[in-house]
């Protein structure tokens, strides 16, 4: 039996690698993480990924919804469900009015707008689920959480704080550039690490994001041609650059993303930071769906009126709660 206030919510999003959605299952009040379920993956067939590919189509739209409710209907226990489609540029695919209608259940989705009207970025709003998670740990001590996919993005969190609103609770950025993987072999090039440590990025405070421009910049900074041994050592010099930012050290730095493999970029983090270097999944979280984890707790949070978005983490004048919510 669930404590009083706590919800099942299950929630599917896009994943890159292996292409598809994945889907997690927590419980949740919102406020505290409670437990962390099973998850499941349903990839595109080749036609779905060929409609998706070719942009925001009726047919692309159509193949994610299908997707999504064939994934979500595989969890009959959630009272609530989460939904993030693929983004195809900049508009994301699926209707959570949709699947609302054919899985019989609410759906909370674009979590984004609300942001955006207040004068944020829309992004990033895995932060407030990775103060849940500090706790759900069992941290006593400042978190950090990188999240490697097409770009570097760190949090920074203190689960003593009361809660992900509080001042100074949570620290959200871009760092930088990802490495690309596997590694290649070679020794890196540090005059062109330190050329790109030297762009203007790195002088801004956060919260920021890295944006197209400021990525190709640093990319020129780097060398067009640079060698994967020096992108990789770029990337974890400016997530080590990036722990400057934080108040106080975290005592663990947790990997998620597609890029927690790159075991090479992983050994480089350990021997930069001050902390304990460790994967999502060496910690006993759900890798694959550690994405979906972030989405259903937001969920919850977006249900009942709660914040999922604040000036430190998307730079939105103040807390920040909203997403559209469909009913059947």
């Amino acid at each position: 039996m669930l404590r009083a206030g706590v919800v099942r919510v299950a929630a599917a999003v896009p994943v890159a690698e292996p292409p598809g959605l994945a889907a997690a299952l927590i419980e949740s009040d919102g406020a505290v993480l409670h437990c962390i379920g099973r998850t499941g993956f349903r990839g595109w067939t080749a036609a779905e990924r060929a409609l998706i590919d070719d942009g925001a189509s009726d047919g692309a739209i159509e193949a994610v919804e299908t997707a999504a409710a064939e994934l979500l209907s595989a969890f009959p226990e959630a009272e609530l469900l989460g939904f993030r489609g693929p983004q195809i540029a900049g508009e994301a695919l699926g209707s959570g009015a949709v699947l609302a209608a054919v899985l019989g259940r609410p759906v909370v989705w674009d979590f984004r707008s609300a942001d955006l009207r207040l004068g944020g970025r829309g992004g990033p709003l895995s932060p407030y689920f990775h103060h849940a998670l500090a706790r759900y740990l069992g941290c006593g001590t400042p978190l950090a959480v990188l999240t490697l996919g097409a770009r570097a993005a760190l949090s920074w969190v203190d689960p003593l704080a009361s809660g992900p609103e509080a001042p100074g609770a949570v620290l959200a950025f871009d760092a930088g550039p990802a490495a690309p993987d596997p590694a290649g072999a070679g020794a890196p090039n540090a005059k062109a690490v330190a050329r790109m440590l030297a762009a203007p990025y790195f002088l801004r405070m956060p919260p920021k994001a890295l944006g197209v421009a400021e990525a190709e910049a640093l990319a020129q900074a780097l060398g067009l041609r640079a060698t994967r041994a020096t992108r990789i050592e770029a990337a974890a010099a400016a997530i080590a650059r990036g722990f400057e930012h934080f108040s106080h050290p975290p005592a663990r730095l947790l990997v998620a993303g597609a890029g927690r493999g790159n075991a090479a970029l992983l050994a480089r983090l350990a021997a930069l930071l001050p902390c304990k270097v460790e994967t999502v999944d060496a910690a006993g979280l759900p890798g694959d769906a550690f994405a979906a984890c972030a989405t259903a707790h937001l969920a919850i949070r977006a249900a009942r009126g709660m914040a999922t978005s604040g000036p430190s983490t998307t730079g939105v004048a103040a807390a920040v709660g909203g997403a559209l919510i469909d009913r059947p």
